[in-house]
């Protein structure tokens, strides 16, 4: 009974320290091949949003803070980085430098959550949140917006060989509300949106709209569409990041604590096989909710 601890961390039910490291390597990828279709769930719900409301999904999206998406995916990308680099040391021996590696990895995973935070705070502020909280008279740009879009407009359609008459801006109303006006009235304002025609062509029907589609905001509804599968992507994705955190604190102590050796080192591989994922999910969420458009 007490003999076990002596057998090393080789289990009884293995013949070798190889089999049981393809064992449970294949354990870990089959657990990974779960998560992923976990995620893919929420992924073909913004696929079918998306198809669907794509003006609301393009408007929304410039509330998000491209900048901090960008630095939040150089974090977790050098985060992947290190942790790759601590499942090498461990092969060769190299303790010391492992638990270095392993330390900056949760500084990454730290910075990662701390980011997010500041975004979450921002989006719970403006109630740009999901269903009944989420509040319409914040989604409204502000008329720098307004005027940073009607240029960055104008200049694409003088570049496509329109007319200034054809890049003159005609007022429309903004309905922001939810599509049953029974239960959320629309909400409206002034905003500028572009003509209808190019240069040479007949009159377009007053329905229609030519140009970026964050200038149809008489047809941008249900906002909050975005925001609701927003937070529940990056929300799910940020719980994997708190779980690989303590995975990896765990590794750190088995480390510091002298259990990992170059013939046994798996549990630093699976951990850092589940942060790769972790990493990855995050380079498909970036694009899709913060470069849309």
């Amino acid at each position: 009974m007490g003999d076990d601890h002596h057998h090393g961390p080789l289990a009884h039910h293995f013949d070798a320290l190889e089999q049981q490291s393809q064992a449970a390597t294949l354990g870990m990828w089959l657990f990974l091949a779960t998560e992923v279709l976990l995620f893919a769930g929420l992924f073909c719900a913004y696929t079918v949003y998306r198809a669907t409301h794509p003006e609301v999904f393009e408007f929304a999206s410039k509330y998000l803070d491209t900048k901090w998406g960008a630095i939040n995916t150089v974090v977790l990308i050098a985060s992947s980085w290190t942790v790759a680099l601590a499942v090498r040391s461990a092969a060769l021996g190299q303790r010391q430098k492992t638990s270095i590696l392993l330390v900056l990895t949760l500084f990454g995973a730290a910075a990662f959550m701390g980011i997010k935070g500041v975004e979450y705070s921002h989006k719970f502020h403006r109630d740009l949140v999901w269903g009944l909280y989420f509040n319409p008279e914040n989604a409204k740009p502000h008329q720098e917006q307004i005027e940073a879009w009607k240029k960055e407009w104008a200049r694409e359609k003088a570049h496509e060989g329109y007319g200034e008459e054809e890049i003159a801006i005609r007022p429309a109303s903004a309905d922001y509300g939810a599509r049953d006006p029974e239960l959320s009235p629309p909400q409206s304002s002034a905003v500028p949106i572009p003509p209808l025609q190019p240069a040479g062509s007949a009159q377009a029907h007053d329905d229609e709209t030519v140009g970026p589609v964050y200038y149809s905001l008489d047809k941008v509804r249900n906002v909050h569409q975005f925001f609701g599968i927003y937070f529940c992507m990056t929300g799910l994705h940020a719980l994997h990041v708190i779980v690989g955190a303590i995975v990896i604190v765990w590794i750190l102590l088995r480390n510091v604590r002298g259990d990992f050796t170059p013939e046994y080192h798996t549990p630093v591989h699976l951990a850092g096989l589940y942060w790769h994922l972790v990493d990855l999910i995050w380079i498909f969420l970036f694009p899709l909710l913060y470069l849309i458009g």
